[in-house]
């Protein structure tokens, strides 16, 4: 009796070491970037993959394949919903044919804490998640668009020019009579070098990474919109995740977040000063034309939104629009 009373135990035992082995399971995530590995767009995301890589061990880890080589830019929110990748640093501009809602975090000036705080974050979330996506953590705020050129302009009328865009400001840039071509990132050194456009639309930081610099004479102010960036999960990985894991990657969240507020505060100057000092002239458009700018970018912005969201645009307009 005792003997069997002993082998009773010991395989409890290793049914409960085999239980709580299962729990602290280590899961790899497929990783996919929207843009060039290396790039500074790309490289929070990275350092964030090697975080989580060196501090993980044991309970998740990130197969990062790349940027766009590995799958084109307007490629990836497919693959993201469909689940050959299970997360992406990309940007709601690039994913706006699946969550038009999305857009949303360009044209607000409430920082990420604060739509975290008071529950904005989570309505746009609402709306990841109706497309089998869950929107994990921003890489990116604090920063304006601008837009650059290789022909001068005097007023908020851009009839004439053919310019790159992506969707968050594809039907402002219409509306302001621009002829407007969509390419991914990877795509706009060679059309500024052939002049296939005359400018392009892009954050305040960036364009050295790309090589646009050499390819760009103006960059015109006043900037618009805020720059928006993040990575999103395929939602049914974010939820097959264990309790020890979702722990584990919300503290990374929170990280990867505080690192934004460099943006703002450091990097976006020394770009502006940088830009300067490669010979990109500045067009300040006068008070008038300046108000006439911002206000096309805001309606048309908005509009896209309401127009693919008629129930809830309206509703995030109203919360979120700069007053």
């Amino acid at each position: 009796m005792q003997r069997r009373s002993l082998i009773a135990r010991a395989s409890a035992l290793a049914l409960l070491v085999a239980g709580s082995g299962a729990f602290a399971q280590e899961v790899t995530l497929k990783a996919v970037n929207a843009f060039q590995e290396g790039t500074y767009f790309a490289r929070g995301f990275e350092k964030f993959i090697k975080k989580v890589n060196d501090e993980g061990k044991g309970i998740v880890q990130i197969n990062y394949i790349g940027g766009p080589k590995a799958i084109p830019t307007f490629e990836q929110p497919n693959a993201l919903r469909n689940g050959v990748v299970d997360m992406a640093n990309t940007t709601s501009s690039f994913t706006a044919g699946l969550v038009p809602d999305g857009l949303a975090l360009n044209y607000t000036r409430l920082t990420q804490a604060e739509m975290r705080k008071n529950g904005i974050f989570d309505q746009i979330n609402a709306s990841y998640a109706d497309k089998g996506l869950y929107y994990y953590a921003r890489t990116g705020e604090g920063i304006p668009y601008h837009l650059y050129l290789n022909k001068k302009i005097d007023s908020a009328d851009l009839s004439g020019l053919k310019i790159r865009v992506a969707p968050i400001y594809r039907d402002f840039l219409q509306k302001q009579n621009a002829t407007v071509v969509q390419m991914a990132p990877g795509e706009v050194y060679t059309a500024l070098e052939r002049g296939v456009v005359d400018g392009y639309a892009w954050p305040l930081v960036g364009i050295f990474d790309l090589g646009w610099a050499d390819k760009t004479k103006f960059r015109v102010d006043p900037g618009f919109y805020a720059i928006e960036l993040g990575v999103v999960f395929n939602l049914n990985s974010w939820n097959k995740l264990n309790a020890q894991q979702k722990a584990f990657l919300t503290k990374q969240a929170e990280w990867l977040e505080a690192q934004n507020v460099e943006m703002g505060k450091v990097d976006g100057p020394a770009d502006a000063k940088k830009q300067a000092d490669a010979g990109i002239q500045v067009i300040k458009l006068d008070d008038a034309q300046s108000k006439i700018f911002l206000k096309a970018a805001y309606d048309g912005g908005w509009e896209q939104i309401i127009k693919a969201s008629p129930t809830k645009g309206p509703q995030l307009r109203a919360l979120m629009e700069p007053k």
